[in-house]
């Protein structure tokens, strides 16, 4: 009937995806992982009392971890990377749920959980600023980000603690719900699933194994796998063994944690680290970083167990470098892979984080077989310095 009149739905109007976008989720997505970074292993250790016991859950978790990262892009294939990004944001969620039936099932399953939840997460969300993002303006969004998750990962770890130990296991794990239902909320907020740039391909999905091979065929794209996994293994290094050298060394357990605090802290420098790689080029900062940094770990090998306290400021000094790495490095990734082949390729280099975390621990086990604390560091500045000339002699001066 002519009196009859379909009115428009007008929907809120949102900007195109841009860098405070991916800077908000990542910020969303940091407060949900970092608020119980510090708790899990203390109820792994409550549960199994035994520290070689809980060495051999992560690993296991590791490897699994691992596995289901060179899965994804098969799943990315068959789902669009919207339904992938919110279950990885939902398995955040369903594993803090498990870990709070305080059970050793519901550990393992929980601990699978944020793993496979931050997997996906990584890989997707890397997808997504690689598709609305020019490669421009990458070093700028890349240090935006790392910068806005800089609060998250300074003060989570504690505020997670002091919830468990004050109020239990229900408030620290409850937290992680809160931020994870957050961080869905704007992600379907800013409707980046709509976009149709970043609908799933229509090639059918490699073999994992196919696709790293692929990668490794691609001389740039080992070039930017070695940097991230450089920088990885330094906070692998500097997060674990930073703690226990105060802990053997008298200083205790706070002192420990305010240095993990304090080097989480510096993320506020990858702004700095971003303006300065958009100067003089991501090239020259990456290098630079990587041989500061070896400079830094020399010295705190030196250093040692005598004199912990310079040990300890001769680490937040590498990890002042390390910040221009996660500001910067993963340029070379996003620069380098080609368009038709990013969820298989990017899988493949999100690898980085699940080695850095096996193949570390596994090399200083040998080495303070013979050696003290202090040969830690100056083994990890062997492969800093050899990324560095890596970085020096391979990446193109263009960057």
């Amino acid at each position: 009937m002519v009196t009859q009149v379909r009115h428009p739905i007008w929907l809120p109007a949102v900007k195109p995806a841009g860098a405070r976008t991916f800077a908000t989720l990542y910020a969303l997505e940091s407060f949900a992982r970092a608020t119980i970074t510090s708790v899990v292993p203390i109820q792994a250790y409550e549960l199994l009392q035994n520290k070689q016991t809980v060495s051999l859950l992560y690993t296991l978790v590791a490897l699994i971890g691992l596995s289901a990262t060179l899965f994804m892009p098969m799943l990315i294939g068959r789902f669009s990377r919207r339904w992938i990004y919110t279950a990885g944001a939902s398995l955040l969620a369903i594993g803090s749920l498990l870990f709070m039936t305080h059970s050793l099932p519901g550990q393992l399953l929980g601990m699978l959980s944020r793993v496979m939840g931050a997997s996906a997460l990584a890989i997707t969300l890397n997808l997504y600023i690689m598709d609305n993002i020019r490669k421009t303006e990458i070093m700028q969004a890349e240090s935006l980000r790392m910068a806005w998750s800089m609060i998250a990962w300074t003060g989570g770890p504690t505020l997670g603690v002091y919830l468990y130990t004050r109020y239990g296991i229900v408030a620290a794990q409850g937290l992680v719900v809160v931020f994870a239902a957050a961080q869905l909320a704007a992600f379907w907020h800013y409707r980046l699933g709509d976009n149709e740039l970043i609908r799933p391909g229509k090639t059918r999905p490699a073999n994992p194994l196919k696709n790293i091979g692929r990668f490794v065929s691609q001389p740039r794209l080992r070039l930017a796998w070695a940097i991230a996994f450089g920088r990885s293994c330094f906070w692998t290094t500097f997060f674990v063994y930073g703690p226990i050298l105060m802990v053997v060394t008298g200083q205790g357990e706070m002192a420990g944690g305010l240095l993990v605090s304090a080097g989480n802290a510096l993320l506020f420098a990858a702004i700095f680290w971003g303006k300065a790689g958009r100067r003089f080029g991501a090239r020259n900062i990456i290098t630079l970083a990587f041989f500061c940094m070896t400079a830094a770990l020399l010295a705190a090998g030196f250093t040692g167990e005598k004199w912990p306290l310079a040990t300890g400021g001769c680490l937040l000094l590498g990890a002042l470098f390390t910040v221009a790495l996660d500001a910067l490095g993963s340029t070379a990734f996003m620069r380098a892979v080609r368009t038709y082949e990013r969820p298989q390729m990017t899988a493949v280099y999100r690898t980085y984080l699940d080695l850095s975390e096996l193949l570390p621990p596994l090399v200083y086990s040998v080495v303070l077989s013979f050696f003290g604390l202090g040969a830690v560091f100056c083994t990890l500045g062997v492969l800093t310095v050899t990324c560095g000339l890596l970085t020096w002699r391979f990446l193109p001066k263009s960057m």
